[in-house]
């Protein structure tokens, strides 16, 4: 079986590298990146990968780089991830979720492929949940809040159209919140656990800079998500939507209560307006009943370890940094 990554050189892309080298050695697989794309997530699996240079926002690239592997299983995880980021480049963020995987379903078609694809979509795309929709399922309504979430909407609903439209075997996730080591620093858990473990090294004030602490989400480690991703293209089926999710929300003041609980470090909380949002999603807690109906899935690793691996990452990256 050929299997091809994209955003391979991203967090979610890279677990899945790991978990797929290790637990599914059979596996031939392929990652697509761009020229500018940072790989230290990969760089410890170099030569285990056929690492291939590609632009999904350019059709003839990625007719190329279908044309050559010819893939089994497509796990599609590239995309402009960070929601506040959507904020100030809609457009940029619309394009390269929404064109990028319209380039890839194109050339899929013009080359007679016939490749299982799972879609990384998000629980962003619910939006404004009503209290009387948690836990949420996948027959929700979708009310996006921001540009990112209606990417995310194109995405998924073009996975659908496409499904029925040319067969095409489209398997949509809705992942809810996932973290884990490697996580963006621009996220909350990995924001967060940055600034502790900068304060612990004394290369920031005793001052934690948060935004909206009442947000309430659901976490799933990566490691447990990127297991799902694949049970997903195994055992899932084309055509359906699949929400991933561990069913428990927490608001963030918790999160940071429970990161705080791993250090010793005495902080002060300070909200800073620039992490506020136009407009924020209240309330994510997914409901993934269908999922682990059709697959077996079931999150196993404890959100406390997640945490902890998370500040070590951190702790360790700043001790490399350190002259």
């Amino acid at each position: 079986m050929k299997a091809l990554i994209t955003g391979i050189t991203g967090f979610a892309g890279s677990h899945l590298a790991e978990y797929l080298l290790a637990e599914h050695p059979e596996v031939e697989l392929f990652g697509i990146y761009r020229w500018r794309s940072r790989t230290e997530n990969i760089d410890h699996l170099a030569g285990k990968i056929r690492m291939i240079e590609t632009d999904l926002r350019d059709y003839s690239s990625v007719q190329r780089v279908l044309g050559e592997v010819r893939p089994d299983v497509i796990f599609h995880l590239a995309a402009q991830s960070y929601v506040p980021s959507s904020w100030s480049a809609p457009t940029e963020t619309l394009s390269t979720n929404i064109t990028g995987q319209t380039h890839l379903f194109e050339a899929i078609r013009a080359l007679g492929l016939d490749p299982v694809v799972q879609i990384a979509c998000s629980s962003e795309e619910y939006g404004l949940v009503l209290p009387d929709e948690v836990p949420i399922r996948e027959t929700n309504p979708l009310r996006p809040l921001s540009p990112y979430a209606v990417s995310k909407v194109g995405q998924d609903l073009l996975g659908y159209q496409y499904f029925q439209s040319y067969g095409l075997r489209a398997i949509r996730t809705r992942g809810f919140n996932h973290t884990g080591p490697r996580r963006g620093q621009v996220f909350v858990t990995s924001n967060f656990a940055h600034q502790i473990a900068s304060i612990e090294a004394g290369l920031q004030e005793p001052v934690i800079r948060v935004g909206n602490l009442e947000a309430v989400r659901d976490f799933t480690d990566v490691r447990d998500m990127v297991r799902a991703y694949w049970l997903a293209v195994v055992h899932g089926k084309p055509g359906e939507v699949y929400n991933i999710a561990s069913g428990t929300g927490i608001t963030i003041q918790e999160l940071l209560d429970r990161l705080l609980a791993l250090s010793t470090a005495d902080v002060k909380i300070e909200i800073d307006p620039d992490r506020l949002r136009p407009s924020d999603v209240e309330i994510l807690i997914g409901d993934a009943s269908k999922f682990r109906a059709d697959t077996g899935w079931q999150p196993e690793i404890p959100f406390e370890q997640t945490l902890r691996d998370i500040l070590d990452y951190w702790r360790e990256q700043l001790a490399r940094r350190s002259p």
